[in-house]
């Protein structure tokens, strides 16, 4: 059986799940989401102190190094981004503040 999709989206990094959403918010497209990564539900992931934890795990993180930079010595630069649902988003130790509720009813008047 083939399944056809009307968008193919290569990352469903923070960018990539918006655009999924957006897309298929109304039901009038079919959207095909790829992931070279797994979850996100990981504790490491959920918990804001676990970015420690994250930060040289290969199955979480692709681990990048920049090319040599000149400015810096020809010294490289490590680059951490996420391998995950949710991508860089999901791994970069945001902390977690709770929401005050006025401020999404506001958010929800303005669109």
């Amino acid at each position: 059986m083939t399944e056809e999709f009307d968008y193919i989206i290569v990352g469903a990094g923070t960018a990539g799940c918006v655009l999924a959403n957006r897309l298929t918010e109304d039901g009038k497209y079919s959207v095909l989401l790829l992931e070279a990564g797994g979850s996100d539900r990981s504790i490491w992931i959920q918990m804001p102190i676990g970015y420690g934890r994250t930060f040289f795990d290969k199955r979480i993180n692709w681990m990048y190094d920049t090319a040599p930079v000149e400015a810096l010595g020809g010294r490289q630069s490590y680059w951490p981004r996420g391998k995950v649902v949710g991508g860089s988003g999901s791994i970069n130790a945001m902390v977690y503040v709770r929401g005050q509720p006025r401020d999404f009813d506001d958010w929800k008047a303005l669109g």
